[in-house]
């Protein structure tokens, strides 16, 4: 026989009976990094920046005691922010980063809002300058090019002060990437920062400089039989670790600004000194980003570093 339902009878669902422990939580935050850094790895992200991506978002997990991504908020990021004791500076550096896993996370269809947008942090910003013209003259005669080091030393600055590449990307250069047809460098996807090609014109100097580098690594390889195609190598044949920014080549520029007291010598410095010079010369800020293998063009601006008057003058042509 039937029970007749009263009117104060409940009906309940029997999952609402599990303690509370047992209820599903979301996404557990350990797996969506590991998820995240697989999808990374896929579309080509840069060792670096995958290492980056999970050493910041374990510190924040460790920090907070979070364990799935719905317990994330606006407070617990403050939380973790508080418990640094690092600067601004670098505080807003991790920021960004764990933003960026937690946009992925959103793309992912994991986390409903992105109310991390919210958070900013204040940074006096110090604009870098660029190297000085007659700085890189000084260093560039100074140099003993009659040896290999300072031949090579002297090709790679001015690699760096008339194409602009990053430290990296110089090192990752090889005689494929010079076309001395056109006199151009031919850079591909796979040693910029960026992931995208980009061509850029040498002029009759560099040319000449690569091929006297070339015939001079070809002896070296040779003598301590080395397989490698780089224009910038080692005395002993070898890469100069291509893809750190701290290479052989910047170790090198770090020596000769302090053997040489040029205190704005370094490979950031001569990029934009590049840049500053290519403004100078009338090219504009669209054109400078493009060759710099920039995506923002804010970031451009600070490289070329103008002086508000300057701003100004050049502003009053086009009123």
């Amino acid at each position: 026989m039937t029970k007749k339902k009263g009117i104060f009878d409940v009906s309940i669902k029997a999952e609402l009976l599990k303690p509370k422990e047992q209820i599903a939580k979301g996404m557990n935050a350990e797996k969506a990094l590991s998820t995240i850094h697989r999808q990374m790895t896929l579309n080509g992200y840069r060792e670096r920046t995958l290492k980056d991506y999970n050493v910041i978002f374990n510190h924040f997990l460790e920090a907070t005691g979070i364990k799935y991504l719905e317990e994330i908020t606006v407070d617990t990021i403050y939380k973790w922010l508080d418990s640094m004791n690092v600067s601004a500076s670098t505080k807003s550096i991790r920021l960004k980063c764990l933003k960026a896993v937690l946009s992925k996370c959103y793309n992912n269809g994991w986390l409903p809002t992105k109310f991390w947008l919210t958070i900013q942090i204040k940074v006096d910003k110090k604009i870098k300058t660029g190297a000085k013209q007659n700085d890189l003259n000084v260093l560039l005669s100074l140099l003993d090019t009659s040896t290999f080091i300072g031949l090579r030393d002297a090709v790679a600055i001015l690699t760096l002060y008339k194409t602009g590449v990053r430290i990296n990307t110089l090192g990752q250069i090889r005689e494929s990437h010079i076309n001395f047809n056109d006199k151009s460098l031919n850079l591909d996807g796979s040693i910029m920062k960026n992931h995208n090609t980009l061509k850029l014109p040498l002029d009759e100097q560099l040319i000449e400089l690569y091929k006297v580098l070339i015939e001079q690594n070809e002896k070296i390889r040779s003598y301590y039989k080395q397989d490698n195609d780089f224009i910038f190598i080692t005395q002993r044949g070898t890469t100069i670790n291509t893809k750190s920014t701290n290479n052989a080549i910047s170790k090198q520029l770090s020596k000769y600004a302090k053997r040489y007291d040029l205190p704005n010598i370094n490979a950031h410095a001569i990029r934009r000194a590049y840049a500053k010079s290519l403004y100078d010369k009338g090219a504009n800020i669209a054109l400078i980003s493009k060759a710099l293998g920039h995506s923002n063009l804010a970031v451009t601006t600070q490289y070329l570093d103008l002086e508000p008057d300057e701003v100004a003058e050049n502003l009053r042509d086009f009123l």
